[in-house]
Parts: C-alpha cells; structure tokens; sequence
C-alpha cells in the first residue's frame, strides 16, 4: 500500500510539473479540481503501461480535460517500437480520419465568410462532378454479378460530401464492385494534386444515390478541394493561416519534412501497420502532392486538445473566435437520419445510439450505446488508433493518440468505460 501511494504521488506530481508547456498555454488542474478521481485516471494509464509491456502496442499518450483545464496528460511506452525511444508528450501521429473534423471546420469558415453554401452543389466548385453515375450491381451472363450504372438523380452538396451521403466511398474495405473499381482505379498512383484526384474520383461510379446512405468515403478529401477551389489557396495553406497557426496547432501538418520534427513521430509495431486492401501506414517524412482532407493530417495530443477546447468553448479560444455558436450547435446535430431520408450503409462507424453531424458522429441521447457518455456528444477517430470524443454536458473531452489499427475499437471503448469511471461529479 505505501508503495501504491508514493508511486501515485510520484505520477501526480510528475504530471502537474509539465502539463503547462505540454498542453501549449491550455490552463492545467489536478483531476479533483476538475470533479476527476486521480486513481482511477491512473488505473487507464496503468492498462496501457501494462499493454505495452506486453507487446500488444507500442506506445500512447493520454490527455483528459475538464472545464476548461487539462487534468491527464501522460505519455506511455515507446515513440518508435525499433529504435525504443521512450514516448513524449509531444509525439507526432498519423492521426488520419481525425483530419476530417479540420477540414469540416475550415469549409464552415468558409460558409460563415459567405463564400460557400452547405446546399450548393459541388459541381459549382468542381465541375467534373455535373453528370455522377450510380454504380448497380446485375447478374451478367454467367449468373456473376457486372457493374451497371444508372444516372444520379441528384446532385451532391456540400452538405453530402460533410456527413457522408455523397455516394463516395472508400475502396479500401467491405465487398462490391464499385469498391472494387476503386481499387482498380489506383486513385492515388503517381503523385496526384488534389484536383488530380478529384477529377480521378469523379470518373468513377457512386456506390449510392446522393443523399440516400450514409457512407463512409473519400468524401472530405473532395471537400478538401472544395476550400481550395474557393480559397484559392491549397488546403494546407488555408487551414494553417486561418485555423492551424492561429491556435498554436504548430505540430499538425499533412508532411513532417522537418528534420529537427521527425525523430518525434510515432510508429507502429511491425506487424500492426494495415487497415485495410491495399492501405498500410503512410511515411509523413515523404512530402507528396496530395493533402488529403479526410486523413492525411499529423498531430500531437497538444495541438487536438487545443482545437477541441475551441470547439468545447463554442468556437472561441484565447479570445479569438474561429465559428460562430450557432454553426457549431449545426455541426453537432445529428444531420444523417431517418427523418432526412437517410439510412446506414453496411459498415455504419458511428455505431449504435449515434447519427453524423458536419464532420462528426453525434451522441443522440444517453442510452444505446454500449459505452458511457451523455447526449450531445460527439467524437471520431483515425484508422491508425487515434481516437477523440467532446462531452459538452460534461464540459469534457479526451484525446488518445496510439498508432494501432489492430486495436484501435478496443481502446475507444476501454478509454471511454475508464474515464468516465474516474468521474466524481
């Protein structure tokens, strides 16, 4: 018991010390200032410990904070599983579909600028979407089936390519022929520009009509070349002049080609690096045309958590607003639902008790699902691991950064049961 107790003294004093410069300005608490039992948040840092000494992952970094104040914020394991070095709390991840919400953002700065409507539709901006196919499998002549296709019965909108009913896809996982058209495609072969890829993807047939099916897609990416189109500048620019800098998000990029940042970035274990046909992890010290909107970004806990309390805050950090209120109560409700004619695709990732937002999958009450949080939530993560939830009742939010496909469903679950367990009030 004494050991337990200085050990615990130890981790408390050891993560109050460099919380501040960590978590880059955002206020720091000790979790029982923030209604958070200290304990319990060590018993979720312990099961990492534990998991990496079993080989199970590599590394991760924990950060939890509670009414405006981070309150957990610890690194475990190793950076990098070949070369050992420990993790710190400033790793640099893959962070993947967590770029979607960035992107989301960043087109709503546009829609509040007047520039950009969620009800136009994209062929405005991007004229190689005017005439979409929808691609319907037949039995051919064998008793297969072949791919037909017939003509959209309406264009995609700004709003689709947001909560995921544009009819895009991703041809990296669940069966069907359009998927495996995709593949075939090869749409990211020698080095595309983000209009290179566009007019690739366009070429393609839906996988659903417009507005009809929520799936999971490349969608973002195209809503990516949608701010370039209206910006004028490349997605990276934009965001890092109006939403990256500005909040201090100095670690989040699409390339690390910095020499003096790559010994930061975290990997994989050797036999952890897939997550699906034909998709392994990227090498983000390899700079390519392509920024991907929908996941390409890298980032650390510090520079999400700081883009999540803008968020928490209602759009304003450190006295500069970046939205509106009222367009991030939009973004927060549940946009992909029975009621706006919409039903789940075969692989529908918010999961049980959510519907999707603009950018994000929304808690619709506090039940369903199989995991604790209260309505009005809403998260989403990467398919390298990383994972982030917002709890406005609960004036909360976590960020796990770990780079494991394998597992990366078993840690959202194990990290929401344990953190909300270490909730006093």
């Amino acid at each position: 018991m004494k050991f337990f107790q200085r050990s615990l003294c130890a981790a408390v004093l050891g993560l109050a010390l460099p919380l501040l410069a960590a978590a880059q300005s955002l206020p720091t608490a000790t979790p029982e200032q923030v209604g958070l039992s200290t304990p319990r948040l060590q018993m979720l840092s312990d099961v990492l410990k534990a998991d990496v000494a079993a080989g199970k992952i590599p590394g991760a970094v924990l950060l939890v904070a509670r009414q405006g104040k981070v309150a957990w914020f610890e690194p475990v394991g190793k950076l990098d599983p070949a070369s050992g070095t420990a993790m710190p709390r400033d790793g640099i991840f893959r962070i993947y579909s967590m770029s979607k919400p960035i992107t989301t953002v960043a087109a709503m700065m546009l829609v509040e600028d007047g520039r950009l409507k969620l009800d136009d539709p994209i062929a405005t901006y991007l004229p190689e979407f005017a005439r979409m196919t929808v691609g319907v499998e037949k039995p051919g002549p064998d008793g297969k089936p072949v791919l037909d296709t017939v003509p959209a019965r309406r264009p995609i909108t700004v709003q689709d390519l947001m909560r995921h009913t544009s009819g895009l896809t991703y041809g990296f996982f669940g069966p069907g022929l359009v998927k495996q058209a995709y593949n075939a495609a090869n749409l990211g072969v020698d080095d595309p520009t983000n209009a290179e890829f566009s007019q690739r993807l366009a070429k393609l047939p839906l996988a659903y009509q417009p507005g009809t099916t929520w799936e999971y897609s490349h969608s973002t990416d195209i809503l990516g070349r949608v701010v370039e189109v209206v910006s004028g500048q490349s997605l990276y620019q934009f965001e890092k002049s109006r939403l990256l800098d500005p909040l201090g998000m100095k670690d989040t990029s699409y390339y690390v080609p910095e020499a003096a940042r790559q010994p930061r970035i975290a990997e994989p274990l050797a036999n952890d690096r897939s997550f699906g046909v034909g998709a392994d992890f990227n090498d983000p010290r390899v700079v390519r045309k392509l920024e991907s909107g929908g996941g390409g970004l890298v980032s650390t806990a510090g520079d999400y958590a700081r883009f999540l309390q803008m968020l928490l805050n209602g759009g304003s950090l450190d006295g500069k607003r970046y939205l509106g209120p009222r367009t991030l109560a939009l973004m927060t409700a549940d946009h992909s639902n029975a009621g706006a004619g919409i039903v789940p695709g075969p692989l529908y990732l918010p999961g049980p008790g959510y519907g999707f937002g603009l950018g994000f999958a929304v808690r619709r009450n506090d039940g369903e699902a199989p995991y604790p949080a209260a309505g009005g939530e809403y998260n989403w993560g990467g398919a390298g691991g990383t994972y982030m939830w917002v709890d406005p009742k609960n004036e909360m939010f976590v960020v796990l950064m770990l780079q494991s496909p394998k597992y990366r469903t078993h840690y959202r679950s194990l990290t929401r049961d344990m953190v909300y367990a270490a909730m006093l009030k």
